[in-house]
């Protein structure tokens, strides 16, 4: 507008024409912190790394040698030392004068083996039952068959057991393990087959899973993290609970410290280590152990904000040596690890008492305040540790799962997914492999043909 223009307009219309560009002017200098901000990425974070914003390269690194670091020890592909066929080459005629040799004498000059897979087609097992007729009392005898080649049986354990592993291990949609089986083994299968299959492993895998979840109300310290999911198209949330005797997976509708107690009834743990989230926060435990790598994270947020806030620095470097200590507690004295935790103690006391500016850096601080007693309870227990990594891993396999498959569309799929990865988590802790896991829910094979009566 011109100056003319405003010189025509009334009071009432100059302060509405103050107040608008007033607003605009707010909601430009709103756009424009937000803008200042730094981005938020996994360092400063509880965001994963796989949604953080990749740059290029920068010229230097495209130049760099590829392969292992120079210097490098060489590793070679160890033999087997009882191979399975052994196949000896030698010649049977000399090239140059055409001599037989077939019967000289050879000198071993080179030793190779190779590792293939044999040609795999499912072999079907056609199971005939009779009815004999005792001579003696006229009596009919049906002989129940053994283990595995059961009448009302169409699939071995085996066969069974690969269908669940490439479901829920791979994350194969029921097409894709149609054609795996096809491809691979010569098995044409109904997706109707695989989700009667997939229902008898959830029965099966839901029973181990009750056992698992008493042995982690058992357990002194429970390491626990939730993550996002969905189930027939509402939202829901993954919970894990990770102990040294068992790990334990549930999905409910709701993310509500209801779960936690509902999970652990009337008992209690002795620490309970998790992020800051408040329905962690009433998990039932004696102590609480805040995640450590969670909280270097936040005071790096700060840090990109105020770069030369030297509380923040301080405070991640305490965290920093803190969780050193914990690693290298066996290479000192009890008496050089006891100083070594009283520093801490008295430095942390001493950071927390500093007066901050910055609002963000006093929200962090008021939270350490409040939960002093949940830093360092690692420096005090050799069976806690100072982040939930554990947990987290725990659930980066449901989370590839969730993106690949979107989310569950019946509550039976999403019981049968949580108690098939309780069972399996469980197992690896002792060693056990997946498929290994998964196959002891359908008993015994059916190859080799097992024997009546065993």
């Amino acid at each position: 507008m011109s100056k003319t223009d405003l010189e025509t307009l009334t009071k009432e219309e100059l302060i509405q024409l103050i107040l608008a560009l007033q607003a605009d002017l707010e909601a430009l200098k709103l756009k424009f912190e937000k803008n200042q901000k730094p981005p938020t990425s996994s360092k400063n974070s509880s965001q994963p790394p796989s949604r953080d914003q990749k740059g290029s390269l920068p010229p230097s690194r495209h130049k760099r040698r590829h392969g292992p670091p120079l210097g490098h020890a060489k590793h070679v592909r160890k033999f087997v030392a009882q191979p399975d066929q052994s196949i000896e080459i030698r010649a049977n005629s000399c090239c140059e004068c055409h001599t037989d040799l077939s019967n000289e004498a050879g000198q071993l000059v080179e030793v190779n083996q190779i590792t293939e897979l044999p040609h795999a087609p499912a072999q079907v097992i056609e199971v005939r039952q009779y009815a004999v007729t005792c001579p003696q009392c006229s009596a009919a005898q049906v002989e129940e068959p053994p283990a595995g080649l059961e009448m009302n049986r169409a699939f071995g354990s085996r066969l069974e057991a690969t269908v669940v592993y490439y479901r829920q291990e791979q994350h194969m949609s029921y097409v894709r393990t149609q054609k795996a089986l096809l491809d691979l083994h010569q098995v044409e299968i109904s997706q109707g087959g695989i989700d009667e299959i997939m229902k008898r492993a959830g029965k099966w895998a839901v029973g181990k899973a009750g056992q698992i979840q008493d042995a982690i109300r058992q357990s002194q310290v429970i390491h626990c993290d939730e993550t996002s999911n969905r189930i027939d198209g509402a939202n829901a949330w993954e919970w894990v609970f990770c102990t040294v005797r068992g790990i334990f997976h549930v999905i409910y509708r709701n993310r509500s410290a209801e779960v936690i107690r509902e999970i652990m009834r009337d008992t209690q743990a002795e620490v309970w280590v998790s992020d800051c989230y408040a329905g962690q926060l009433k998990a039932p435990a004696k102590q609480r152990q805040l995640c450590m790598a969670h909280q270097m994270r936040a005071l790096q947020r700060v840090l990109d904000t105020n770069p030369h806030l030297t509380w923040a620095h301080a405070m991640r470097k305490l965290f920093q040596h803190a969780i050193q200590v914990h690693h290298q507690r066996t290479q000192m004295t009890p008496e050089q690890f006891a100083k070594q935790v009283a520093q801490i103690e008295r430095n942390c006391d001493r950071l927390l008492q500093q007066e901050l500016a910055p609002p963000e850096a006093q929200k962090l601080q008021r939270r350490y305040r409040k939960y002093r007693a949940c830093l360092f309870v690692f420096l005090y227990r050799t069976d806690v540790e100072p982040t939930n990594n554990v947990a987290e891993r725990a659930l980066r396999h449901s989370v590839v799962h969730r993106k690949v498959t979107n989310g569950f569309r019946s509550l039976w799929g999403t019981k049968t997914y949580a108690a098939l990865a309780s069972v399996i988590d469980t197992a690896e802790l002792s060693g056990v492999r997946a498929f290994d896991a998964i196959l002891s829910l359908f008993g015994p094979p059916s190859l080799p043909i097992p024997i009546s009566g065993e």
